[in-house]
């Protein structure tokens, strides 16, 4: 379900030009980093600072002002009484349930504060991963956001990325949502992610993520990817999502989608906000990962279906080729990750693709010495036989430092 929003968002900061680099990767066996060629983090903020001082001015934008076209409840306010940093690494955005002095809201007196931030004009993203760990309120009536808009903002035309949304009324469901032309407000395109057994997302921190590349976004809540879109999803509408845009944090109380608080719903909320960051690849769509006889780490028939082989194969420059390294030690494509089969930690384990869940069987530690080492078995990506043709199958083996186990990132 996409999130109805039916505005024109106002903004007051000038945006800027984009600025993106390359992503970091998780690191290495005892004795080594990754190669440099795979990685930097372009923004990160991890909130740390006395209790009670304000956001990084170099970084994040207080925005203030109401919302008149969601019809939200609440009056955005600068300094630090709706959102500081608590000292223990986490910014804090509280909703208050108050007037602000001196302000009429479009639909009457506002009753209630919050805070909304933004990196318009200091950063810009544009591909990569871009994630959040937070902790969201719980209510009817509130509503948290990570998203993202288009610069230079004309929405909906120049669009927007929800990264995560919550409605009160849903306590164990996020959104994520892409507006642009002909598909926005209401009509944008998403789904939402349940955790199971009805646990709240308010019970506990976790990590809201979009893997953005040229012509597909990919959601994930706590590395399980929930959906894939691409330009295909639009119907022929126009992609917008080839170019730079800015990142927004916002606690707003009430509007059309989630309605108003009611007489359940305890004031002061808060969003906490463990990290924010965002890493890209060298190339945003991906980079290959070339092994034995120069050949590539290559997903078989580029097909996305859980349990796809991962093979080796001549170096093409497609999509099934196209791997990104991350800062949480996944190895990604088609919007999957490279999976242990089946948890295996013996030597013949094989490789595959497979949505990703967070396990120990997807992480990867790529070193300095050309090693891809699954930590969990403490065994090298490793070319079976040490056979170059084309489609021989990937495993995990004991790392033994031979050519059939030495890989280049990029």
């Amino acid at each position: 379900m996409a999130s109805p929003r039916l505005l024109r968002r106002c903004l007051f900061a000038a945006l800027s030009a984009a600025l993106v680099a390359s992503a970091a990767v998780g690191p290495a066996r005892a004795q080594t980093a990754a190669p440099a060629a795979a990685a930097v983090t372009t923004f990160s903020d991890t909130f740390d600072g006395a209790a009670g001082s304000g956001v990084d001015s170099s970084k994040w934008t207080l925005e203030t002002g109401d919302n008149v076209n969601n019809h939200e409840r609440q009056y955005y306010t600068s300094g630090t009484r709706n959102a500081a940093l608590d000292g223990q690494g986490h910014l804090v955005i509280t909703a208050r349930k108050e007037n602000p002095a001196g302000y009429q809201c479009w639909y009457g007196s506002c009753q209630y504060t919050s805070a909304r931030m933004n990196t318009a004009g200091k950063f810009n993203a544009q591909y990569g991963h871009v994630e959040a760990r937070m902790k969201i309120p719980r209510g009817q009536g509130m509503w948290p956001a990570f998203w993202m808009l288009g610069t230079p903002v004309n929405w909906p035309d120049s669009g927007e990325i929800d990264v995560m949304e919550n409605v009160g009324f849903e306590p164990s469901t996020v959104h994520g949502t892409i507006h642009g032309p002909g598909y926005s407000g209401s009509g944008g395109i998403g789904a939402g992610y349940s955790l199971p057994g009805g646990q709240a997302f308010a019970d506990a921190f976790h990590t809201f993520a979009v893997d953005w590349a040229p012509d597909s976004i990919t959601w994930s809540v706590d590395g399980n990817v929930y959906q894939r879109r691409t330009p295909a999803d639009l119907g022929g509408k126009t992609w917008v999502f080839n170019k730079p845009f800015f990142l927004i944090l916002n606690l707003a109380v009430g509007g059309y989608w989630p309605g108003d608080p009611d007489g359940s719903t305890q004031f002061p909320q808060q969003l906490v906000v463990d990290s924010v960051s965002v890493t890209t690849s060298d190339s945003a769509a991906g980079v290959p990962i070339r092994g034995l006889a120069g050949k590539c780490v290559d997903v078989a028939g580029a097909n996305s279906a859980n349990g796809t082989p991962v093979q080796l194969y001549d170096c093409n420059g497609t999509v099934a080729q196209a791997w990104t390294v991350g800062s949480d030690g996944t190895i990604r494509a088609l919007g999957k990750c490279l999976d242990v089969t089946g948890n295996g930690t013996a030597d013949g384990s094989t490789v595959q693709l497979w949505d990703c869940s967070g396990g120990a069987n997807q992480k990867w530690a790529v070193s300095a010495a050309h090693d891809i080492v699954n930590p969990q078995a403490n065994k090298c990506l490793d070319v079976t036989g040490n056979n170059a043709a084309n489609g021989t199958r990937l495993q995990i083996w004991t790392c033994s430092g031979g050519g059939n186990q030495k890989w280049t990132v990029g």
